[in-house]
């Protein structure tokens, strides 16, 4: 009976840790929802993007911005709204500039987020956690990219993790009054 008894307790253990596993993996952009007051935020930087032809903006709050300025790592609460448009291209395919030299915008394409709260990321094993970071993709219309790849974009931050794994962060500095 003893035996049994530890069967059962073994096999209750390891569905539990195979759950936890499974949360793991799920674990993501789901606790993002569409920052609908994103451009009440400070525009801090434009960037274009030739490789996919883009033209992005990017917006944030005044504290992340001050948090940056002085070198610190953002405030838990940060929201970065990437709003991502196509640029207008001649009759080659080739992307039209301005005066400035700058990618002429036109529609928006999509918008990418990310969210920093306490507490966040503890889930995610270290060789993928971007501190307290999450990610989600948006497509024109507000709604949840189901086709993006949220993995990449911790991926990719990873690196980051001295500018508090934000490619933008010394635009951030710059842009803080």
């Amino acid at each position: 009976m003893k035996f049994h008894y530890s069967v059962a307790i073994s096999a209750a253990i390891g569905a539990l840790v195979a759950s936890a596993l499974l949360v793991q993996v799920r674990a993501g952009g789901d606790k993002i929802a569409f920052p609908e007051n994103y451009a009440q935020g400070q525009l801090y930087t434009t960037f274009d993007r030739a490789d996919n032809k883009q033209y992005r903006e990017y917006y944030t709050s005044a504290a992340a911005l001050d948090a940056a300025k002085k070198g610190q790592p953002l405030p838990s609460g940060t929201v970065i709204t990437l709003v991502q448009y196509a640029a207008k291209l001649d009759a080659q395919g080739n992307p039209e500039k301005d005066a400035n030299g700058r990618f002429i915008k036109t529609n928006v394409v999509g918008y990418g987020v990310m969210e920093k709260r306490t507490g966040w990321g503890t889930e995610y094993p270290d060789n993928v956690r971007n501190g307290e970071w999450e990610y989600q993709s948006f497509t024109p219309e507000k709604k949840v990219n189901e086709k993006a790849n949220l993995t990449g974009c911790f991926n990719c931050h990873k690196p980051l993790d001295k500018e508090d794994y934000v490619f933008t962060y010394d635009k951030m500095k710059s842009a803080a009054k």
